[in-house]
């Protein structure tokens, strides 16, 4: 597999285990001063099982979490548009050989009642999800294209989506232009494994059996000028610490050849999926305490990257991983085409079971309960603030002032539209307590917004 180097990450992870506490005490110091950790250094505290010392670890990622970031919780929720697939993937309900899933791909229309459903919820963000069907050995971009437009079209009142982020197959360079053009925001591909074995062995057939052209997608997206990429690890594959440094080297990858790093990284963990045995015992089942590690290491070795936790999560996990560098996270999501309006008996195959049922009142109510500011904000994308531009401002953490105001903002326009009586009122008391803590000028600022806010206007930033 391109830029992964097995026996280096192998090496790196044997002599990890000779550290000692007062060379670890260096390694967290110049996490916490916001330096990207390397290889060699992010396999040491991967290798840490001291209770008292990964307390440390955990402590030094919250401090970094919120130099970067602050408070604020971005929101989001899946859109799946097809569970139809070409592939095979042995961890996965839609695998092409599951005869208990019906399949389903949205119609356009389909898609925009779906897009309303979540927009009457409150949400503002999507990512839209889709199967890897292939069509006489053309990928599917038109249908891609035309869902975008449906979801940025579709509107309920005031409301409509601000950003549409993608995971879809790999594609061409060609179709790659043509999917920046729909203005989407971040694309979205996960390597699933970074072992070369493990992927052939996971991936048997289907397009996705060739992992370095799966891995090329990301260059290639690159190349047609989308310069944010989300990356993930599926956890559960292989041993989680060689997954979390084949991760880190294909960052490596991408600071080196484009200058950027990526925009989210994902760390999903298997779970049971309807037609997959395999997912009912994941042959690296990783356990929470070594979950809890990796999400902290990554916030560490990465710090200006958005670390994203899905639904799979219970509610409990979710929420002690905001502490430990988790910055954004779905909510009240399905993963059945169709799923949101769809009655239980009637829904096509879900892709895995979900561990946070949660609504996304009661998740923004936990999150305000917890000193988390929920935000919907899409405002990067629309001030070009993506790629290296993004970066020049992630990196020092001076993106923390414009996050946190656009967070209180969006927290506003969702507590005045959607939100119960209880979210309300710690809503409101939040964005008191948030808005006293600023200078004149910040205050100024959010006084106008929030005027605005009250006279009908959504969707300002700065």
């Amino acid at each position: 597999m391109k830029y992964i180097n097995e026996e280096k990450i192998k090496n790196l992870l044997a002599d990890a285990t000779k550290l000692d506490g007062s060379q670890l005490d260096i390694i967290l110091d110049k996490a916490k001063s916001l330096q990207r950790l390397t290889l060699k250094e992010s396999a040491a505290l991967l290798s840490v099982n001291d209770p008292e010392y990964l307390q440390k670890i955990f402590a030094a990622a919250s401090f970094v979490k919120d130099a970067i970031y602050g408070r604020r919780v971005v929101l989001f929720a899946p859109l799946y548009i097809s569970n139809l697939c070409a592939n095979n993937c042995l961890y996965c309900a839609f695998k092409s050989d599951n005869s208990l899933v019906k399949r389903k791909a949205l119609t356009i229309p389909e898609i925009s009642v779906q897009t309303e459903w979540l927009l009457r919820r409150g949400h503002k963000r999507i990512l839209m999800v889709c199967g890897e069907e292939t069509r006489n050995g053309k990928s599917n971009i038109d249908y891609y294209l035309q869902a975008v437009k449906a979801i940025y079209a579709a509107e309920t009142g005031k409301n409509k989506i601000k950003r549409v982020n993608v995971n879809c197959a790999p594609l061409s360079i060609d179709d790659f232009k043509k999917l920046k053009a729909s203005g989407i925001g971040t694309y979205q591909v996960f390597q699933e494994t970074y072992h070369q074995q493990t992927y052939l062995r996971m991936h048997p057939k289907g397009p996705k059996s060739d992992p370095d052209n799966r891995i090329d997608a990301v260059d290639r997206a690159f190349k047609a000028g989308i310069d944010d990429i989300g990356i993930g690890v599926l956890y559960g594959l292989y041993d989680y610490r060689f997954e979390t440094l084949g991760l880190l080297s294909h960052i490596e990858h991408m600071e080196i050849a484009h200058n950027v790093g990526p925009h989210t990284i994902s760390v999903p963990r298997i779970e049971p999926a309807v037609g997959s045995e395999l997912s009912f015992n994941p042959p690296y089942k990783i356990s929470d305490d070594e979950f809890k590690k990796v999400v902290a290491v990554l916030r560490l070795s990465v710090p200006y990257t958005g670390i994203i936790m899905s639904t799979r999560e219970n509610s409990k996990m979710r929420d002690s991983l905001l502490s430990l560098g988790v910055s954004q996270m779905s909510a009240e999501s399905d993963t059945s085409p169709g799923g949101y309006t769809e009655k239980a008996q009637d829904k096509a195959g879900s892709q895995f079971s979900l561990g946070d049922q949660r609504s996304l009142d009661e998740v923004i109510g936990s999150l305000i309960e917890h000193d988390y500011i929920p935000s919907f904000c899409a405002a990067c994308y629309r001030m070009e603030r993506t790629g290296e531009a993004f970066m020049q401002l992630a990196k020092p953490g001076t993106i923390k002032g414009k996050c946190s105001l656009n967070a209180l903002v969006t927290l506003k326009e969702y507590l005045d539209d959607f939100a119960s009586i209880k979210v309300k009122q710690g809503g409101y008391k939040m964005i008191e307590r948030y808005f006293n803590k600023l200078d004149h000028l910040d205050q100024k600022m959010l006084n106008s917004f929030f005027s605005h806010v009250d006279s009908g206007i959504r969707d300002e930033y700065v």
